[in-house]
Order: structure tokens, then sequence, then C-alpha cells
């Protein structure tokens, strides 16, 4: 019997996302200047490259919640990470909702960075 490795999410930065206005021209810049290796596209929407152990995400203007580049934190219940982050002194830039492969909500930190918090769809 096989046994589930995949338990509950632990909170960590999954990727700093940063808006870019072309994403293939992104990438391109990030792989030649920085040496980057794309890890995958999706479309012109959005990319992500390996950053030496974090990911860099790549976000055109659809795709871009945080309008700024923000860390972006997975975690098991994103509703409830955002009341958290409220009850604590933060603020709600937009509220939860339903992305292509997440729930994400934008928050500010008490001190006013921005960060994308975003798990699973089902939670």
């Amino acid at each position: 019997m096989a046994s589930d490795t995949s338990g509950p999410v632990t909170p960590k930065i999954g990727n700093v996302l940063h808006p870019v206005g072309d994403v293939a021209a992104a990438v391109e810049f990030y792989g030649s200047v920085l040496g980057f290796a794309t890890k995958f596209v999706d479309g012109q929407r959005y990319a992500a490259l390996d950053a030496g152990g974090i990911t860099l995400a790549l976000a055109a203007p659809e795709e871009d919640v945080a309008g700024v580049a923000a860390a972006s934190v997975k975690v098991p219940d994103v509703r409830a990470t955002v009341k958290a982050i409220v009850a604590a002194g933060g603020t709600v830039v937009r509220e939860p909702e339903a992305g292509p492969h997440e729930l994400r909500g934008v928050v500010r930190d008490p001190w006013g960075n921005t960060l994308v918090v975003y798990g699973p769809l089902s939670a």
C-alpha cells in the first residue's frame, strides 16, 4: 500500500511575482542576462524561471494580481490566512479569488509590503 506523502501544505514562499509587459521578452532577458533557466511558460500570460532555488514568476498584465513585485506565499487555507493577516494589522488589496490554477488573494502586511497568498482551489 502506497502512503500519502502529499500531506498538508506548509506555508512557504513559492515564488516572487514580477509583473512584466512582455513575457517572452522577459524570459529572454532574465535567461540571457542573469542565466535563469526556464521552468515553464504558459503562453504569453505567465512564465516561471529558476532563480537559484526561488521561482521568479513573470506575470503579464492579465496575471498581475498585485501590481508590484511581491513575494507569493503558498498556504494551506487562503481565506483563513487573509483573515489572520488582517487581524494582525494587515490590509486586503484583493479578496481571495480563483485563478487558473489556485485560489489567491493579495494583502499588505502592517508595514505596507504586498504579499500574494495562494493555495489549493479546494481549500
